[in-house]
């Protein structure tokens, strides 16, 4: 199939967006990582946030792609772990839609694999983001999945975090996978879900309640009725879903079980209602989770103020990146700064090994500090009473 110069012009925009956002939008702000993470985390939000507001223009305007959400929506602002079924490779981008109507993009974070964040422009923008980068090998991810969550527990900032607990994209070999898993450990074999894996997850929500960082579970079920782009190839190729469907169950931590055995059931019993939730989408017509087609909470914004936002962001975006490269092309000083911030993002790369392991390095050394100073204290307070 030959490649579609729709799905060209979608991917380099992406592409040029994250790559000179990062060198020249989030570039100046890095060195307040160093005097306040906290500060830098709360301004680095927002400017990533405009970012992710691009995808959702492009998808929604550009290609006239439909986004359809029922079930019980957002409490806006609210904090939350949002698991959701992972159909394709590009779940995670789609989602977006949602949350631009029922949430705040600033909020959400992914929990995602690590070596994603070696890509240039995408890579380093999550880095900054501050998203939960993963081994996929427990024993290595259970110590910094701590101190992330406990980062985010401490500066409070609210916090939306994105995990998909079956791991990886359904496909014919990984849904062998977990046939396999199931007739092992006597499970029902899925269709249209993997059967997922509850460590990660109730660790994540133990860490945050205990934290008092959270007050929801959403479980997002999403399907596409009419063509699934399975992987970034397909939109490469131009086949952008026609329509994408979220159907939204929201739970409140006080109706979540307490002990992580229990949790880890809960979590499976979800996706037992995933299982049966997507049988009746792709067999029914016309395709849908509820056949009114409408949620039950209204969105945070009216569709009005979406659109603004949409065609704002396509403006913005489409202005940066062709004045980044007027700058590129006429101004010396401006191509010095480009070449020393990537210079910074790769060699920071290979030392450090991401920025999001600097600033929670800065943050621990401040805490620690503010520590050792509320020590003293306390000592000559003792010594003048």
């Amino acid at each position: 199939m030959a490649v579609s110069v729709r799905g060209l012009y979608f991917v380099v925009t992406l592409f040029l967006g994250s790559f000179f956002g990062s060198v020249f939008m989030l570039g100046p702000v890095l060195p307040l990582m160093l005097l306040s993470p906290a500060w830098y985390r709360w301004i680095t939000d927002r400017i990533v946030a405009t970012w992710l507001t691009l995808p959702v223009s492009l998808l929604e305007l550009v290609f006239g792609v439909k986004v359809v959400i029922t079930g019980d929506g957002f409490i806006p602002g609210e904090r939350s772990v949002i698991i959701m079924n992972h159909r394709t490779r590009l779940d995670w981008m789609f989602l977006w839609c949602c949350l631009l109507r029922y949430s705040y993009l600033r909020l959400e974070k992914i929990c995602l694999k690590a070596a994603l964040k070696a890509v240039p422009g995408f890579g380093w923008a999550m880095q900054v983001a501050c998203f939960i980068f993963i081994q996929r090998r427990w024993e290595d991810d259970k110590k910094h999945m701590e101190n992330m969550l406990d980062y985010f527990c401490d500066i409070r900032e609210p916090l939306q975090l994105l995990l998909f607990p079956e791991g990886t994209d359904l496909t014919e070999n990984t849904r062998a996978k977990s046939d396999a898993f199931a007739a092992k450990n006597s499970l029902p074999k899925f269709e249209y879900v993997l059967h997922p894996r509850t460590t990660g997850f109730t660790f994540i929500v133990d860490r945050l309640r205990k934290g008092d960082n959270l007050d929801a579970v959403h479980d997002i079920t999403v399907a596409y009725p009419k063509n699934i782009p399975q992987t970034e190839r397909h939109l490469i190729l131009g086949l952008f879903p026609r329509e994408i469907h979220f159907h939204v169950r929201r739970y409140p931590v006080a109706s979540l079980p307490t002990s992580s055995s229990d949790l880890e059931s809960w979590c499976r019993e979800r996706w037992a209602e995933k299982e049966v939730r997507l049988r009746e989408f792709y067999s029914g017509q016309p395709r849908g989770f509820d056949r009114d087609g409408v949620a039950r909470v209204p969105p945070c914004k009216t569709e009005l103020r979406v659109a603004l936002i949409k065609a704002a962001s396509l403006l913005y975006w489409s202005s940066f990146i062709a004045l980044c490269f007027t700058g590129l092309w006429l101004w010396a000083p401006f191509r010095l700064y480009f070449l020393v911030m990537v210079g910074v993002y790769m060699a920071q790369q290979k030392m450090i090994g991401g920025l999001e392991l600097l600033e929670l390095s800065c943050h621990q050394y401040w805490k620690s500090m503010a520590a050792n100073v509320g020590e003293k204290k306390k000592v000559l307070d003792g010594k003048m009473q």
